[in-house]
């Protein structure tokens, strides 16, 4: 196993302790689980950045960097909904998203990178989260507007993504045929 798939599965192995750190009243113990779920999302970018510099891209990593990037994000989520912080219709329409995605993404041939929404709905899910799980209650509105800003970030990155791109798509052969006519 390489180094990024390593990093990709210690992100997957701190999920539990922020679970369970989330339930804590304790503000030391709530600062905890910001910092946890912190350094697993700069671990994100990290495993990244070092599968291209070191080229040891893998079809595991491929498999594995997404599917633990939503446990990372969902997880806490779900969380936050029990502890009455997020509203559950919210967190479905993120849920719905990466599913949405995730499924269509199976069904095709080459595998794309993130674009620039996806990079903001990531930036944006980081932020709201943090937020959401930091002891701060007189920062509770922002980071509720913080978290409807990532839902709609959320589904706008989505349609673009399924969006048909046809001129991408089309080589240049066939844009002189469609040209012709």
């Amino acid at each position: 196993m390489t180094l990024p798939n390593w990093i990709t599965f210690s992100r997957l192995i701190g999920i539990p302790f922020l679970l369970y750190l989330l339930y804590s009243p304790e503000p030391k113990l709530q600062w905890i689980c910001v910092a946890i779920f912190l350094v697993a999302s700069l671990t994100d970018w990290l495993d990244g950045y070092l599968a291209r510099k070191l080229n040891q891209i893998s079809d595991l990593g491929k498999f594995l960097d997404p599917l633990v990037d939503k446990f990372l994000v969902l997880a806490p989520l779900l969380v936050l909904i029990e502890l009455g912080r997020v509203p559950a219709w919210g967190v479905f329409l993120i849920l719905a998203r990466e599913l949405a995605i995730a499924g269509w993404r199976v069904s095709q041939p080459k595998v794309t990178g993130a674009n620039i929404w996806g990079k903001l709905k990531t930036v944006s899910q980081i932020i709201a989260i943090a937020l959401l799980i930091a002891p701060l209650p007189e920062w509770r509105l922002i980071a509720l507007v913080a978290f409807w800003i990532s839902v709609t970030l959320t589904l706008i990155s989505g349609i673009i993504y399924l969006l048909p791109t046809n001129n991408s798509d089309t080589t240049d052969s066939q844009k002189t045929e469609i040209e012709k006519n």
